[in-house]
């Protein structure tokens, strides 16, 4: 057993699902992949259904775990911007596996989305 966070995993493919598993994490770093830096409303803005205060636990968490870090651009009106640490960089192969994955599924069933993509914003 592999003891981290005060959690307890079974393997390392436990641990990476531990750090980066459920439905906000993943699309998080992906979207910070994608586009380097991004404020709160950005990211939120990109995902429909979270809520603010569900987000930003998940932004403490991958930055507790060191995969996302802030910038603090201006306190009044307080104005931050998320991106990868170097540690989060590293998962840039997931993300593009997972990426071109969920393509490939689209194309298997009629869906184009790097031709339609625009309407997929």
């Amino acid at each position: 057993m592999i003891q981290l966070h005060d959690k307890t995993y079974t393997c390392p493919v436990d641990v990476t699902l531990g750090l980066v598993g459920g439905k906000w994490k993943i699309l998080i770093l992906s979207h910070l992949h994608q586009f380097n830096r991004k404020g709160f409303s950005e990211i939120r803005n990109n995902l429909p259904g979270v809520s603010e205060k569900m987000l930003m636990q998940q932004l403490k968490e991958l930055q507790r775990d060191n995969l996302i870090d802030k910038d603090v651009l201006s306190q009044k009106p307080y104005r931050v911007e998320y991106f990868l640490t170097e540690q989060g960089k590293t998962l840039a192969p997931l993300f593009d596996f997972l990426s071109t994955w969920g393509i490939d599924y689209l194309k298997k069933h009629d869906i184009d989305y790097i031709k339609d993509q625009a309407l997929y914003k």
